[in-house]
């Protein structure tokens, strides 16, 4: 929220003294996040003044139109003689009133003025638009058309009201009543301790039986509707210059008087507005919800289909307006420069259903000013007061004429009040503040407060946020000062740590650090066309996600089931960016639907749900297992002095998964697989025993070509991913000491031929079954394939095996037994035979 500096001052009577940055630093102290104080003006200096066109010539021969005018300025110039000027622009003709800058002034930007000679002329000053003064476009795209009454020779700085300061406002959510110069006013004054001149504190004619007819078929979303009439409205009256300023400043284009008014009051005031063309409402305004698939033309020209929840503005003919977001192109205000411009204005000033404004304003991605509003909360009262503002403001500004007709339909309702104990916000701040101090605090913000030692509270209208005593308690606190509470630490209590689950967390992420790998933390949110980039099957599990109502991108509005889509996004823009030798890995939940779709209780919020209504959320929500994962790209060890270094492989990917194994204290079997994105051959399944039975917790190896290709990813990357939560449950990270023996150990290396496709882990299982108790170890250590000395399709695996005995010194006979019962085993199993 934009709040001029100037504007505030006509509501509450500040110093004049203080700056801009006065205000600022009180209203942070009472909790509004004043973010900067814009100073409109600072740099600019005069002489600025009217002038009027005399003369316009038009010079020939350039490649654009150029003028040559000359503007009477009076007795600014000092010699009362015409100004000669040159000008490209084209929307002003002689006669009209312009904002000329003489030679010697300062534009903003440190643009200084000087008569200097262009196009064969010489110019002494300019003729301004908008954007040169530092105003912003007024709708005009050219120079500022003053009124046909402005004084000529007048200061334009002064007449435009160009030197200010603006402060802006990040308004919370629960803070609606501040989206207005009312609310912050408001704030202002009880910050300062002056008094308020609220402008919604107007005389207001009460409601008849001749005022538009309404009929309100809703009143849950919409409890109060006020209609005004105003008739006989000049066509070409124009909004005056102070109010066309004051839109410029709070952020809001100038577009015709109807038009300006209403969001010259909604900015006032709060209450969001609309005026109707009467001429173009056929019948009674009724409000009700959409019928499902009705259309409507907004105000933006798109033609919108509409939601049965959605609640609409309808005449005879069907929806005219979005109710409180936006209103249709079918009664549309027309601007006064068209030839047949509106005389005859409906004004609604109505009070919707904040969660139903949002639902639509989210429904078909319109988001408004005054949506913005309803969101947050506004004033119900304010409805009537800010119509008749509007109404006062038109007879005023476009000679109508207001009809004695008033329509107010209301829905009854009760103010709301709070019982709370006068000495709450003292145990809610530790801080005694005192039944005197809250009851004070409460009425300055415009709260009726009844009671002794328990305080009946009644919450002012344009304050829906205070729904509870601790949101009383927190305006005490915060307009007491928060800078006043004393700081002290919690204690907490003895013997609570991390969790199982969260020191396993910690361990892999400084495991995979320890190894080279960079943590690269991602957004959980996929677009679904990125499993068919991944290569998944049709049927793949993995394609069944989870999609976000609302989400942040319409390109990505589903939640991830792997986390490789986000890690190999990471990997391909560091790519990019020159950065080629990659590790990256990442820890985080994944999100998997449940086969039933049910929707969640909404829990309770004046006590603690019960355990039985959490976990009847919890088996709601979609399954969420935590996974790791590690995406590799270019060298794995460097080159130089000490050698030729290597690039990354799929090894490396699968040393990567038995090194998160290790700290999970799982036993991993890695065997070859093929699943999705993985080349075929060179892809490892990775596979834990759980209860007795293998399961397969992940995949690790080299990406498929067609994969990097549809990704954009270097050649040769490889990935691995493991489900966390399930190496949590097989594995015993339980601490062991390394048992030490006192006996040798007895070495065996053996060298078996097998076909070239049998997996090493098939045979390495084999050797450690047959070998019995007394194998200690097993180590492949070598891998050969000669055609010549094995045979076409053959292959050698070498392997280290370490036996020892607990209890005594192995003979050389016993460990060649356990050795020739393993590759007897191997034999069996695999086919292998002793090579040599």
């Amino acid at each position: 929220m934009r709040v001029p500096l100037s504007w505030l001052r006509e509501y509450v009577d500040l110093p004049a003294t203080e700056t801009g940055r006065d205000v600022q630093a009180r209203l942070i102290s009472a909790g509004l996040e004043v973010e900067t104080v814009e100073q409109l003006g600072h740099d600019l200096k005069g002489p600025l003044v009217v002038g009027q066109v005399l003369t316009i010539e038009e010079l020939e021969g350039f490649k654009k139109p150029i003028r040559f005018c000359t503007v009477d300025v009076g007795r600014a110039n000092g010699t009362g003689e015409p100004q000669e000027i040159v000008c490209g622009a084209r929307n002003f003709a002689v006669g009209d009133k312009v904002v000329v800058v003489l030679p010697g002034a300062v534009l903003p930007g440190n643009f200084a003025i000087a008569a200097r000679k262009t196009y064969g002329r010489t110019s002494h000053g300019m003729i301004c638009s908008g954007d040169e003064l530092g105003m912003g476009d007024d709708g005009s795209h050219g120079i500022i058309v003053l009124p046909p009454e402005t004084e000529v020779g007048r200061d334009a700085i002064e007449l435009l009201e160009l030197v200010d300061e603006v402060l802006d406002i990040a308004v919370t959510a629960n803070r609606g009543d501040c989206l207005s110069i009312r609310g912050v006013a408001r704030e202002t004054a009880i910050a300062y301790g002056l008094p308020l001149r609220d402008p919604a504190l107007l005389d207001v004619p009460a409601p008849n039986a001749f005022g538009y007819p309404v009929q309100v078929s809703d009143p849950v979303g919409c409890d109060r509707f006020t209609a005004r009439t105003v008739t006989g409205l000049s066509p070409e009256a124009r909004s005056p210059i102070w109010l066309q300023r004051r839109l410029q400043k709070v952020g809001m284009r100038p577009i015709s008087l109807a038009v300006d008014v209403t969001n010259y009051v909604m900015m006032e005031v709060g209450q969001p507005l609309h005026a109707y063309d009467r001429t173009l409402v056929q019948g009674t305004i009724g409000v009700r919800r959409a019928a499902e698939g009705e259309k409507l033309v907004t105000l933006d020209g798109v033609e919108r289909t509409l939601h049965a929840e959605d609640l609409v503005i309808t005449d005879e003919r069907g929806p005219i307006g979005l109710a409180g977001v936006m209103g249709g192109a079918n009664t549309e205000i027309a601007d006064h420069a068209e030839s047949e411009g509106t005389t005859d204005v409906v004004i609604e000033a109505a009070h919707f259903d904040a969660v139903s404004v949002a639902r639509t304003a989210r429904r078909h991605k319109l988001s408004s000013e005054a949506s913005k509003r309803f969101e947050r909360g506004v004033d119900p009262q304010a409805s009537s007061a800010a119509a008749q503002r509007t109404v006062d403001l038109l007879v005023l500004l476009a000679g109508g004429t207001a009809e004695a007709g008033v329509t107010e339909v209301i829905a009854p309702s009760a103010p709301h009040t709070i019982a709370v104990p006068a000495d709450h916000p003292d145990k809610v701040a530790g801080v005694v503040y005192g039944r005197e101090t809250v009851v004070r605090r409460l009425q300055e913000i415009g709260c009726d407060v009844y009671g002794q030692d328990e305080l009946i509270v009644t919450v002012p209208s344009w304050r829906p946020d205070l729904g509870e005593g601790n949101d009383l308690a927190e305006e005490v606190i915060r307009l007491e000062g928060y800078e006043n509470l004393p700081s002290t630490l919690p204690k907490p209590p003895s013997g609570r740590g991390l969790t199982h689950r969260q020191r396993l967390h910690r361990r892999v992420g400084r495991a995979l650090a320890g190894a080279g790998y960079v943590e690269a933390p991602n957004y959980p949110f996929v677009g679904e066309q990125v499993f068919d980039q991944l290569g998944l099957d049709a049927d793949d599990p993995a394609r069944r996600v989870v999609k976000l109502t609302n989400p942040l991108n319409d390109e990505e509005p589903a939640l991830r089931t792997s986390l490789l889509p986000g890690l190999l996004a990471a990997l391909r823009r560091n790519d990019g960016r020159g950065s080629h030798d990659l590790a990256l890995f990442e820890t985080g939940l994944v999100f998997l639907p449940r086969e039933e779709q049910r929707v969640a209780a909404q829990p309770p919020v004046d006590r603690r749900p019960t355990d039985e209504e959490i976990a009847a959320i919890d088996a709601v929500l979609p399954e969420q297992p935590r996974h790791v994962a590690a995406v590799l790209a270019g060298a794995r060890e460097q080159a130089g002095w000490w050698g030729k270094g290597r690039p990354a492989d799929w090894a490396d990917a699968v040393e990567a998964a038995r090194t998160v194994a290790g700290e999970a204290g799982a036993e991993l079997i890695v065997r070859k697989g093929q699943y999705g994105p993985w080349h075929p051959g060179r892809c490892a399944e990775l596979v834990v025993v759980a209860d007795g039975t293998e399961r397969v917790v992940g995949h690790a190896g080299e990406l498929h070509p067609r994969v990097l290709k549809a990704l954009g990813l270097p050649a040769r990357t490889s990935a691995m991913e493991l489900d966390l939560d399930v190496l949590e449950q097989v594995g015993d990270d339980t601490p062991r000491a390394p048992g030490i023996s006192t006996f040798p150990v007895a070495t065996q290396d053996v060298a078996l031929v097998v076909d070239k496709y049998v997996p090493h882990s098939d045979v390495e299982a084999a050797l450690r079954e047959g070998a019995g108790a007394l194998l200690e170890g097993i180590r492949l250590f070598d891998v050969y394939e000669n055609a010549e000395q094995l045979g076409d399709g053959r292959k050698s695996l070498a392997y280290a095996l370490r036996f020892r005995a607990g209890d005594r010194t192995l003979t050389v006979d016993e460990a060649s037994a356990a050795r020739d019962a393993a590759v007897a085993l191997a034999g069996e199993r695999t086919g292998a035979v002793l090579r040599g």
